[in-house]
């Protein structure tokens, strides 16, 4: 899936890397943080201590990107999906699974780790938030609205997202066909990504051009991982020659 990545670390026997396309979303994020958000959730305080919060927000996020990933590969394995490693890349980060679930109910299992592991996230950071003041209180508070977000983005029924797992699953054990759950939810996904591409669309003509090329990249994205995931399952499927 990726041509080139950077070792970082490895955890549980899993090796995190990083795609290089990483490297523009932590400019976004960065930016957006200590010249947007913070100065206006946390007004008076000097520059560098915005950017300082911002650098904090940004090492949350890989934190939050990595945990959230682990908790698949982890659950994943425990139900005989091999696991590569986790790559953290512009939309965030993703397990690489070197097999596709044997079952519905392992599948649902492995997909929803993820988003709850996030959700736990956003309580912990919540509740720190309210042992603490200051610049430090705010960046917990904005740690814990991301791994809210995290978690719902990912929820979107847009295969291979894990909303999209979980649907494929809902598909594969009703009808007990996985090619057949695959195309349907690889389609739902289509249709997801043209929706956001829309939106794009929308807000170049409104004039945001970093917004709306975003939201197209994304639709983009979602419509080609869709592609890519069901024809990975339909040649897993299908006998050799």
């Amino acid at each position: 899936m990726f041509a080139y990545r950077l070792p970082l670390f490895q955890l549980f026997g899993l090796r995190v890397r990083m795609h290089p396309s990483w490297l523009l979303l932590a400019w976004l994020v960065l930016w957006s943080l200590g010249a947007g958000y913070f100065p206006y959730a946390a007004p008076g305080l000097a520059p560098w201590v915005h950017w300082a919060m911002a650098g904090s927000g940004l090492l949350g996020l890989a934190v939050s990107v990595v945990a959230h990933e682990m908790a698949h590969a982890v659950v994943g394995r425990r139900f005989g999906m091999p696991v590569a490693g986790i790559t953290l890349f512009v939309f965030g980060g993703v397990a690489e699974l070197e097999a596709e679930p044997t079952e519905p109910l392992g599948e649902v299992l492995m997909a929803l780790a993820g988003p709850l592991f996030s959700v736990a996230a956003a309580g912990l950071f919540y509740g720190l938030e309210d042992l603490t003041v200051g610049p430090t209180a705010v960046v917990l508070d904005y740690l814990g609205f991301l791994n809210l977000l995290l978690a719902g983005f990912n929820m979107l029924p847009a295969f291979p997202m894990d909303g999209g797992r979980v649907l494929r699953a809902a598909l594969w054990a009703w009808r007990g066909d996985v090619v057949w759950a695959t195309r349907w939810a690889a389609a739902g996904a289509a249709v997801l990504g043209l929706c956001l591409m829309a939106v794009g669309l929308w807000q170049l003509m409104e004039g945001a051009i970093a917004a709306g090329t975003w939201w197209l990249v994304i639709g983009f994205f979602v419509r080609a991982a869709a592609a890519q995931a069901c024809r990975r399952q339909v040649e897993a499927a299908s006998p050799p020659a």
